[in-house]
């Protein structure tokens, strides 16, 4: 049994079993994947894959138990790498971040720059999706670490860290009625065509929540998953945006007007996920307390170890909006 088999072996099944894409990805031939896979299978004496002549139509139960300690495996010969590295040259790797277009257009940058300096040898990768997009990615080892809002708690397979609570805001032209309003309600704010976010994105949830509880149904007729093209279409007049405070800038948005509207909504929490398998280095612990300083390195092994001398989570920054 060789390494390369069993990678071979889940890159088929993370490809849906489709050896073309899979060869692809591996950088080498259908005919090689091929070969690896049955001499596995002799092997082990199981048939991994079911076929239909050459074609691979389904996964084995031996072989769904198979793929999925194959995955843990190679996921530790990775570790042996890493801790390897940690020893050798502690200043230099690579960090992949998958997150939101909000987090890493507006919460990022600073830190990015000051851990930049810090780990000039350190290659930086931003890998951008869905909530749900960004948390597969770490639980495949395509990426150390997950940023987002939405969905990220949901992954069993992840430790999730509260970093910070944020609210919103409703952004809209200079001369728009809604500034002449004292208190902005609910109410309000469903008079007028509405440009949010998509629903799997940035504590859309929690807008949706906040008008079901009143009984109102919002009129929402453009969503997004990036808030500079929420903005933009703002500026256009097709309606008014409910955007994260963190996404409205006074001095670049110029042609806006935001009102508040934490009084509206419940806070929502953006969170970091980490592997509960994977060996994290130094710098991805230093990386993670410059994001949200109340998560520093002795917090984090405490989670991941799953102690229990000391089960409660870090406090959230709630000051950090």
């Amino acid at each position: 049994m060789k390494l390369q088999q069993l990678r071979y072996l889940c890159e088929t099944a993370n490809q849906n079993m489709n050896l073309s894409r899979a060869a692809a990805k591996l950088h080498t031939s259908q005919p090689a994947i091929s070969k690896q896979i049955q001499l596995l299978e002799n092997e082990l004496g199981v048939d991994i894959f079911l076929r239909n002549g050459k074609r691979i139509i389904q996964i084995t139960p031996p072989g769904q138990l198979i793929i999925k300690t194959a995955t843990r495996m190679l996921r530790d010969a990775d570790n042996l790498k890493k801790i390897a590295r940690e020893f050798t040259n502690e200043a230099d790797g690579t960090l992949t971040i998958a997150t939101t277009h909000t987090q890493a257009r507006y919460s990022l940058p600073p830190v990015i720059k000051l851990f930049t300096a810090r780990y000039p040898k350190v290659k930086l990768i931003l890998r951008q999706g869905s909530p749900v997009q960004i948390s597969t990615l770490v639980t495949s080892g395509e990426a150390d670490i997950a940023i987002a809002t939405e969905a990220i708690e949901q992954f069993n397979e992840l430790i999730t860290l509260p970093c910070y609570q944020w609210n919103r805001c409703v952004i809209v032209t200079p001369k728009h009625p809604l500034l002449k309003i004292k208190k902005l309600t609910l109410e309000a704010i469903t008079r007028y065509p509405i440009i949010t976010y998509d629903d799997a994105f940035t504590g859309r949830s929690k807008i949706n929540q906040a008008f079901a509880s009143h009984g109102l149904e919002p009129n929402v007729v453009l969503t997004a998953i990036d808030s500079d093209v929420i903005k933009t279409y703002v500026e256009l007049g097709l309606g008014i945006g409910i955007l994260a405070n963190m996404a409205y800038e006074a001095k670049r948005d110029k042609n806006l007007k935001s009102i508040d509207a934490s009084h509206l909504f419940e806070p929502s929490t953006t969170r970091i996920g980490i592997s509960r398998n994977n060996y994290i280095r130094g710098y991805i612990f230093d990386f993670i307390e410059m994001f949200s300083p109340h998560l520093n390195r002795a917090s984090i092994q405490t989670k991941l170890e799953g102690s229990k001398n000391n089960p409660t989570e870090p406090q959230i920054d709630s000051q950090r909006i």
